[in-house]
């Protein structure tokens, strides 16, 4: 079940024409998205494929799916980016943006100290000019789909 008049259940209504950087990956429960408006390549958001806005209200499939993805989706970042680790967040408290959603952010080596931690959502406000284009996002969507459909079948 979806709501209108949520950005998240409006892109999922639209899943069949969805680009790249929408739909990094996506089973029945869970879709990975690349964020817009960020300085980082390889944020990604994971979406519950359903209308949500708690965590508290994950079915069992949903929440068992979770911790899933996001060790997958980690391991996909590490081995595409080179990142030292991911932050995993979740907040759904934006205008808009209620639905449940898992921050997947890549820290890299080289992040700034005052960008660390929670302070790496101050590069989701930056300039336009310093963030990823939709062309680079659909990119590294291809480049992440990939890694994780070669480790998929290796394991």
């Amino acid at each position: 079940m979806t709501t209108p008049d949520c950005y998240t259940c409006g892109r999922e209504a639209e899943f069949d024409d969805l680009p790249p950087r929408e739909c990094v990956v996506h089973d029945r429960l869970w879709r990975v998205a690349h964020v817009f408006g960020s300085a980082v390549p390889g944020w990604l958001v994971l979406l519950p494929r359903r209308h949500v806005t708690a965590v508290h209200d994950l079915t069992d499939a949903e929440a068992s799916a979770l911790g899933v993805w996001q060790v997958r989706l980690s391991q996909a970042l590490r081995g595409v980016t080179g990142c030292a680790k991911t932050y995993v967040v979740q907040f759904a408290e934006a205008e808009g943006f209620a639905h449940v959603h898992f921050h997947i952010v890549p820290r890299m080596t080289d992040l700034r100290p005052e960008h660390r931690g929670p302070g790496v959502f101050e590069l989701l406000r930056g300039p336009e000019q310093e963030r990823v284009t939709a062309e680079q996002a659909d990119h590294l969507a291809l480049s992440l789909r990939a890694h994780l459909h070669t480790h998929r079948n290796a394991q």
